[in-house]
């Protein structure tokens, strides 16, 4: 028998995305952990020392615990999660005609105690938007919430005009490296 699989993370995205390659968790953890980017930290550590917490704070004995952070850096930058219209504005604003990067890291722990972890970034270009595009996106409420300010699985594709890498990373959860590090530790995965 399979031990208990905890995904340590209360995003209906990533549960969704799981349950496209056939996994589905046995228990959900929202780990309370702050968030609050460090002073010069760049994107890229951030993803992995949040990722790597909340691991550490729905850790059960025995069980399985999946847990991932994304974020998303334009440069040096790390662009918050847009909780305002201020925010979301502001961040579609910097991302309008620029690439930039949606960084997930990935960290499994398994019932035996060893850990493994997988940074995966994806590269997304965002057409030049006008102001009347950014104020019809914002009007959609897609923002709320999102890394970057946007979702691409939503309307904000239909601005998306490269992207370089996985997918499912930019919606919040690589599947590839997800299921790689799942089989890599024994979880029970075809």
């Amino acid at each position: 028998m399979t031990p208990r699989l905890i995904l340590a993370s209360a995003s209906p995205r990533r549960l969704a995305l799981l349950a496209q390659i056939g996994v589905t968790p046995d228990q959900v953890v929202a780990t309370d952990i702050d968030e609050t980017p460090g002073t010069d930290e760049l994107p890229r550590p951030l993803a992995q020392r949040l990722a790597r917490a909340k691991c550490a704070a729905a850790r059960v004995p025995g069980a399985f615990v999946l847990a991932a952070d994304t974020v998303v850096g334009c440069g040096r930058r790390v662009l918050p999660k847009a909780e305002t219209l201020e925010q979301a504005r502001a961040c579609l604003t910097l991302l309008s005609g620029r690439r930039h990067s949606v960084i997930t890291a990935v960290v499994v722990a398994g019932p035996d105690g060893r850990v493994a972890e997988r940074v995966c970034v994806s590269a997304v270009t965002f057409a030049r938007l006008t102001a009347a595009q950014i104020d019809a996106y914002l009007a959609s409420g897609e923002w709320r919430g999102k890394a970057g300010g946007y979702a691409i699985q939503g309307r904000a594709a239909a601005h998306v005009r490269f992207l370089s890498g996985s997918h499912s990373n930019v919606v919040g959860l690589p599947l590839f490296e997800t299921a790689q590090l799942l089989r890599g530790l024994g979880y029970g995965l075809p």
